[in-house]
Parts: C-alpha cells; sequence; structure tokens
C-alpha cells in the first residue's frame, strides 16, 4: 500500500507491521541522467519489492535530499548534513511506528546515505521502539554491483528502464567523454579526493552506454528479489534486545 495514495481510512485497514521507506537524493547524474535519480529509482525497487512481497507492506513517501555535499558544485544539488539526515530518517520511523508500521526498510538508492543510515538504523533498534534496517539497491544486484559508478551503466539502465523519457539520450555520448572510470584518486588505499569534481568532468563515473532497458529490467528484479527476502527475515525476526548481563 502506497501512502502516498491511500486515505487514512485505507491505511488504517491495513493490516501488518511492515513499511518501506524510500531513501534518495536530488544531485547530478551528468548531463544525461535527472536530479532525482536516487529518488526514482530508490521508490522503484520499494514499489516492486512490496508488489512481490507475499503479504501487506506500507511504503512510505521518499525522502528526496540527503547526504550529498560530495556534489555541491554541480547545479541543483541539494543536500543536508547527516545530522539532520539521520534526525529526518528517525523521525519519519517514528511516525510510521506510532501506527503499527514498526519494522522498518529503509530502501537507499544513494551511495552517500549508506554511512548514516546505518548509524540511524543502529540507533533505532537500541533506543527506540521501532526495528530499522538499511537496504541499498546498488548492492544487491550480484555481479553487476561491481559496474555502479555514478550515473554509469546501473543507474542509467535502470532509468532506461522505469523512466525512459527522463533519459536524454541525445546527450549520452556527452556524458562518456566527460566521465571517469572510477571513484576517487587513491593512493595507498586512501581516497585523496572530498568532492566528486575533482575527479569527473561532467560528474558521470562509468560507461552509460552499457546500461540498457534490458538490462535495467535485470537490475529491478534482482533488487525486488532480494527486498522481498529482506522483508520476510525482519517479519520474522525476533527483535527483542538481549537483556543487559
Amino acid at each position: 500500500m502506497d501512502l502516498s495514495d491511500s486515505t487514512w481510512t485505507d491505511a488504517d485497514a491495513v493490516d501488518t507491521d511492515l513499511a518501506l521507506l524510500p531513501v534518495g537524493s536530488t544531485e547530478q547524474h551528468g548531463p544525461h541522467a535527472p536530479l532525482g535519480t536516487d529518488v526514482l529509482t530508490a521508490e522503484a525497487v520499494a514499489e516492486a519489492g512490496a508488489d512481490a512481497h507475499d503479504g501487506e507492506v506500507a511504503v512510505a513517501p521518499a525522502i528526496p535530499v540527503g547526504v550529498a555535499a560530495e556534489h555541491r558544485q554541480f547545479t541543483g544539488t541539494l543536500w543536508v548534513s547527516e545530522d539532520t539526515f539521520r534526525d529526518y530518517v528517525r523521525e519519519t520511523v517514528a511516525s510510521l511506528a506510532h501506527h503499527g508500521w514498526d519494522r522498518v526498510v529503509l530502501v537507499n538508492g544513494h551511495g552517500g546515505n549508506v554511512g548514516a543510515l546505518r548509524e540511524v538504523a543502529s540507533t533505532i533498534v537500541r533506543e527506540d521502539d521501532a526495528y530499522a534496517v538499511p537496504f541499498t539497491w546498488f548492492e544487491a544486484v550480484g555481479d553487476h554491483a561491481d559496474e555502479m559508478g555514478h550515473g554509469g551503466p546501473l543507474e542509467t539502465a535502470m532509468l532506461r528502464h522505469v523512466a525512459p523519457d527522463l533519459v536524454a539520450e541525445d546527450r549520452i555520448e556527452e556524458a562518456r567523454e566527460g566521465a571517469s572510470d572510477g571513484w576517487g584518486e587513491w593512493v595507498s588505499y586512501a581516497n585523496l579526493a572530498v568532492d566528486s569534481a575533482e575527479f569527473t568532468e561532467n560528474g558521470v563515473v562509468g560507461d552509460p552506454a552499457d546500461g540498457s532497458a534490458e538490462r535495467g529490467a535485470e537490475l529491478l528484479d534482482l533488487a525486488a528479489e532480494a527486498l522481498v527476502r529482506l522483508l520476510e527475515a525482519v517479519e520474522s525476526r525476533d527483535v527483542e534486545l538481549p537483556p543487559h548481563k
């Protein structure tokens, strides 16, 4: 059940303690992909997972602004501090739990959110009347995950499958020409670069031409299957913490 499309009485009739909270970012994805890429893909995976799950799931509206200061040199990018982001996620989960949806999977579409989501989920589990676990879709797509860049093959493939009208196909070659091969500037296992503009001319990492719509369909299936397995585990898990010794 999508909360945004439902009435409160529809929501009240849902018999489940499971919820999905999509989390993304509003940030540059090169000259060919929209600023909302991370929101669109997180929403698509959450919806596909909810549809495939054998049971009811409440799907919350997506959080559209995340931890993205690393893209600030590119116009249109929005960001908040990690503290603000964690507080917003935590209080949104508390709202869901207030209505009985107290087992929440945070469906993430942005790499910059990963650390903050891990921290806030741990805080929620330890301190709040809820259980939360983060799930980043591009980490759950098998061998494809090795090619995750930024506005590169995986994200372009997903967009071509779920929102093809938003991909500027006439700019794919431009995106390729200004892209970097990898994320960061690495020396002795340390990344010297703070922001993406230090190593990619137009914000792209990886080759978007390798992201076909067919590949996007496969990615969505893989991510949804992984999300369903996670939902089943969260639904059946004993979430009581061990007592202090």
